[in-house]
């Protein structure tokens, strides 16, 4: 995220922006006009910014007026396009010829990958591996030959698998890692290992190392997943729809009503579209708390040249763009609790709560 830039003089305050009163109606409008709940989401959000960032110019008691008229708008764009979108495809024409992939190719690159990450694997992993997976060995036999215990051969063969997931990508890749942190990286995230993650600060290297961004991607959520978060790579703008939908997945969860889930899907697509649109890529973690309560966070991280003046970038009226967005000062007031870590040239961390029963 970038530096802010002046949106020009800050309008004298008019009280608190009542977001919660506007959203059920909004809502209504556009689910009575639009069937697919995605779509409404993206149209109701789009709604509230056009709202949010107009209500300066809003005479009072006409914010409620303009919001309906606004969403019948946005509803309206959206048939407009998708009516001039079907009258103009028959002449889009795709003359290249589709692609038969080369089955066996493929499989000859896949077995020799398999072999070159087995062959990378210590004589003791290996073995043990080929024992159990292939001999169908049980950790109990195995732990009984190896003078050891059923457990420990269990935690023996979850590292190996986990090293042989990040062996097996590289080689497919024909690729070694460029720096002495990717291994460890990679096998904290093939493994599931969330403490380990947090010592070799996995979070930061993906967002440094396009290399170890591109693997983690098939090794998130092999190991030991967990039901209670959600983490979504951050490069494209579908990428926003993604994490919008895994922050009200878990929220649903939690049983918040509906007009706190679109607060959350509200201020997670503002936070992620920054990312997209002023940083390389980014990520953003969506978890299910219960220290000190039972709430939902959010921690979106980017790689992008960090907020000169975060305090500023925070004041209403001031926006990080020239757009119609709601900018971090409508995205907290939102949530509940909300922070923003920047380091110039490094990026940007925001880092955003709502919890169970606030209000």
């Amino acid at each position: 995220m970038p530096a802010p830039e002046p949106g020009g003089e800050v309008p004298e305050s008019r009280g608190p922006l009542d977001v919660a009163a506007l959203i059920p109606i909004v809502r209504r409008i556009v689910a009575a006009r639009v069937a697919d709940p995605v779509t409404a989401d993206d149209l109701v959000q789009e709604t509230l910014a056009r709202v949010l960032a107009a209500a300066a110019r809003i005479e009072t008691g006409m914010l409620e007026p303009y919001a309906i008229v606004t969403a019948r708008n946005v509803v309206a764009s959206m048939w407009r396009e998708q009516d001039r979108h079907r009258r103009n495809q028959h002449r889009v024409v795709d003359l290249r010829p589709v692609a038969a992939p080369d089955e066996e190719l493929l499989a000859e690159e896949d077995r020799t990958a398999m072999a070159e990450a087995l062959a990378r694997l210590s004589d003791r992993e290996r073995t043990t591996l080929l024992a159990h997976e292939v001999s169908g060995q049980d950790t109990r036999s195995l732990a009984a030959e190896a003078g050891s215990t059923a457990g420990a051969v269990a935690a023996q063969l979850n590292r190996t698998r986990a090293r042989l997931r990040v062996e097996y990508l590289l080689a497919l890749e024909r690729t070694e890692p460029p720096t002495e942190r990717c291994r460890p990286v990679l096998l904290a995230i093939s493994s599931g290992d969330r403490r380990r993650q947090r010592e070799v600060d996995a979070a930061r290297h993906l967002l440094e190392c396009e290399l170890c961004a591109r693997l983690s991607e098939p090794l998130t959520g092999r190991g030991r997943g967990r039901e209670d978060e959600v983490r979504v790579l951050v490069r494209t703008d579908a990428d926003v729809v993604a994490a919008r939908q895994a922050a009200r997945e878990l929220a649903e969860r939690l049983e918040f009503s509906p007009t706190e889930l679109t607060e959350i899907a509200t201020a997670v697509s503002e936070v992620v579209r920054n990312i997209v649109r002023f940083a390389d890529y980014g990520d953003v973690l969506v978890e299910l708390v219960d220290d000190p309560r039972r709430g939902l966070r959010i921690t979106a991280r980017d790689s992008g040249p960090g907020i000169t003046d975060v305090a500023q970038a925070l004041r209403d009226g001031y926006s990080t763009y020239q757009g119609l967005g709601l900018g971090l000062p409508g995205a907290r007031r939102l949530m509940d609790e909300f922070a923003v870590v920047s380091e110039q040239g490094r990026g940007t961390t925001v880092t955003m709560t709502k919890w169970w029963g606030a209000r």
